[in-house]
Formats: C-alpha cells, structure tokens, sequence
C-alpha cells in the first residue's frame, strides 16, 4: 500500500511520523522537576487543560476547536525542534524555520487534510481568533505553572527574570484575564521563593 496514492495509508503514514514528536525535548520540566518533558507530553497537557479551562476564557469560544488547535500546534517541532521561549536569539530565527517546517509536516497528510491543518496552524500562530487567543493563553499559561509547581525547573536553570516572563507571558490575558490574574500571583511568589529573578 504506497502513501502518494491511497489516502489512508498516507494518514496512517502521518500517525507514525508524528509520533516522532515525542522524540523533541523541551527546557520545561515535569511538575515533579524530575526532567525535561517532551513536546508530545506538553501538546496533550495543553488540550486536556482547554477542555477543563473553557469556562474561564474572556469570551465564549468553540473548545473543540481549540483543542484542535493545541494538539497540532507543536506538530512543526519534528522538523523545526523546540525553541527555549526566554532564547532571544534562538527566537529570531524560529519564525522562518516553523514556517519551512510546517511546510513539510502538513505535506506528509492528504491535501485536504493538510490544508485544513495547516489553516488551524496559521490561526493559532496568528491570534486572530478568541479560539486562537484562548489556545495561545493555554500554551503560554502552563509552562509558567509547571515552573510554579516544580521550583523553577527551567527558570533557574537559565537565570530567567520576572520582566522576561511577564514579556513572553502578558498575552495569556489576551485569551483569559482570570488565568493571567493567577499567574501574576505565581510570579510574584516564585521571585519571594527565589525561583525567578526579580
């Protein structure tokens, strides 16, 4: 059974190649700090905490389209790999090289289904939706709480500021102003404990 030919075999071909997205380490740690999680494990978290924060976002949103959306957000890290969020330089190259990579990642579907895929993609990547801003408050939200939980796994392993995280982490109010208000009360604890700088 060849791919270029049969769509079944071409998405089952796509289930096997995205399972390589396990394969990318992220610089987040697991809530119990005992190492890094991978890009798989954080794209499930992201959907599952959708689900369950919907009632929280500022305004109605459609939550299965948001967990649509933060299951493929990441898909583009098989190709591209992860880029440590407070990596200023690592940061200026990253738009190019997810834009190649997703290229790749939603060629490997059927058109149809890579197309549709790579639309929700480009939504999430651009805000311009309440679905895409709810997601994107999700993404941005949980890497701050593990840090939170776990004794800033990743902040004091790479000496990150309050300021970077307030930065990188403001739009999360864009999706939800009541997550962003639970954050700012986690920062300003995390930098009491010494986890964050100040």
């Amino acid at each position: 059974m060849t791919s270029s030919d049969n769509p079944l075999a071409q998405t089952l071909g796509f289930i096997g190649y995205s399972d390589r997205l396990k394969q990318v380490i992220r610089r987040n740690g697991l809530w119990d700090g005992s190492r890094p999680e991978n890009t798989a494990e954080h794209s499930w978290h992201a959907a599952l905490s959708a689900q369950l924060l919907a009632p929280y976002a500022n305004q109605p949103i459609d939550v299965d389209k948001v967990t649509r959306m933060l299951l493929i957000h990441d898909l583009i890290e098989i190709e591209a790999g992860d880029t440590f969020i407070y990596d200023a330089k690592g940061l200026a190259a990253q738009e190019d090289a997810e834009l190649k990579a997703a290229g790749v990642v939603f060629g490997h579907l059927p058109q149809e289904q890579g197309q549709a895929l790579r639309a929700l993609w480009n939504e999430f990547e651009e805000r311009s939706t309440q679905e895409a801003k709810f997601a994107k408050a999700i993404d941005r939200f949980l890497p701050l709480y593990s840090n939170y939980a776990n004794g800033g796994f990743s902040w004091r392993a790479h000496l990150v500021t309050k300021g970077q995280v307030v930065e990188i982490c403001a739009i999360i109010q864009d999706g939800s102003r009541q997550l962003w208000a639970v954050a700012e009360q986690m920062l300003e604890e995390s930098v009491q404990k010494g986890w964050l700088l100040p």
